[in-house]
């Protein structure tokens, strides 16, 4: 009899802990599912406040240093101090992962804009570009033989390829990118770029950088690559002007933080 009721002790020992294992079983997939959600609604509003982001930087200008627009020209005696400054385009070799590749693709398409309008040779640049492009391999990118337009652009027909094609977060590191490297083009020769500048393009340059440095700082909440561009984009944050006498200052002012940015990211 003893014997009896220890086996029945002990099978009901057992359904307790049986029904114990599975709430806690249960508990558990709760707070998974909870933390799923949260994480959905976290970036639903993240996605909602960049897209409105996006829509604002797509109203601005470009920055006006396009050779093709033909605001800024140079004198033959210019055109012979060819710039030291520019990225090698051998450097896309070095770019190993798809954030690298998308900031490398970025950089040189500039660079490429700046060695054509000194009247140097593009065709590397070109070369290293178009292999760029087939190894990220992004089907957004097809909007801009549409457009006639480049990736550095970060046009507004562009961001809604890229979200389209679930690469939104690459389009911040093409945009960041873009605005370190012209400004940092900009910065190594103030008195001829800032020619093709009016004030409305200086006070452009700074919601810029508040624009996209806001974007930075909410996708960091759930996407780590974008941490490194967004520590690298920070000291931008000292440009705040809204003429073009302030810009020249500020970026004379603020020319190795300017490279510095640009090295963390590119090189």
């Amino acid at each position: 009899m003893k014997q009896v009721k220890f086996f029945a002790v002990a099978i009901a020992t057992m359904v307790i802990a049986a029904c114990g294992g599975n709430k806690q079983a249960e508990t558990t997939d709760t707070v998974d599912s909870l933390k799923v959600f949260e994480q959905e609604q976290i970036e639903a509003s993240i996605k909602l406040n960049i897209d409105s982001l996006a829509a604002q930087m797509a109203k601005l200008k470009q920055l006006p240093i396009r050779k093709k627009d033909g605001m800024i020209v140079l004198t033959e005696e210019e055109r012979l101090a060819k710039p030291a400054y520019l990225l090698e385009p051998g450097i896309a070799e070095k770019a190993t992962t798809l954030a690298e590749q998308y900031r490398v693709l970025t950089a040189l398409q500039i660079d490429r804009e700046i060695a054509e309008l000194y009247g140097m040779p593009v065709s590397e640049y070109e070369n290293e570009i178009a292999k760029l492009i087939v190894d990220i391999n992004d089907p957004s990118f097809k909007v801009l033989d549409e457009t006639d337009g480049d990736v550095y652009e970060a046009s507004s027909e562009l961001y809604n390829a890229m979200e389209e094609n679930g690469r939104i977060n690459f389009f911040w590191q093409i945009a960041s990118t873009a605005l370190i490297e012209q400004l940092y083009v900009i910065s190594q020769n103030t008195d001829k770029f800032l020619t093709a500048f009016d004030d409305n393009a200086a006070s452009n340059v700074s919601l810029r950088i508040i624009l996209i440095q806001d974007a930075l700082n909410r996708l960091t909440e759930y996407d780590p690559e974008i941490i490194p561009v967004a520590e690298a984009f920070d000291p931008l944050t000292v440009i705040n002007a809204i003429t073009v006498d302030e810009l020249r200052d500020q970026l004379n002012d603020a020319k190795d933080q300017i490279a510095e940015a640009r090295n963390s990211l590119i090189e």
